[in-house]
């Protein structure tokens, strides 16, 4: 909607079908007030940027892992002035910091996984309402 008119339904800026339109100026007619004028909408697009290794190592999410490529100085000073907190979502940060990596038995999924027997399981269970009360 690029303009809502008299009608106290529509607003400009909102997305609408063609039919609500056509049926929303029908009101309006009748009632002998302006028109909602529309456009048909536009489908977004993209184009692909090809960056140098540099460029994109320092374009990551992750400010640990853009410190460890290049500026490294500039890089840590943003993240800090900027109050940046780094999740250690990805394998690099967290192969920095000494953490294990996100993959197979080291992804947080598994972290609080018991692996053992259906009777080690029980016990464990047993012990941790023993503690509750």
């Amino acid at each position: 909607v690029e303009e809502a008119g008299e009608s106290e339904t529509l607003q400009a800026g909102q997305i609408i079908s063609a039919r609500e339109l056509r049926d929303e100026n029908s009101i309006l007619r009748r009632s002998d007030k302006k028109l909602a004028e529309a456009r048909d909408a536009i489908a977004a697009t993209a184009t692909p940027i090809l960056q140098g290794i540099t460029r994109a190592s320092l374009q990551t999410k992750s400010f640990i892992s853009a410190a460890s490529f290049q500026e490294t100085t500039k890089v840590l000073n943003e993240a800090a002035v900027s109050g940046k907190v780094d999740h250690l979502e990805g394998l690099k940060e967290n192969v920095i910091v000494g953490h294990r990596i996100p993959a197979g038995t080291g992804m947080r999924d598994y972290e609080t996984i018991i692996v053992g027997s259906k009777e080690e399981y029980d016990e464990i269970m047993a012990r941790k309402e023993e503690l509750k009360f």
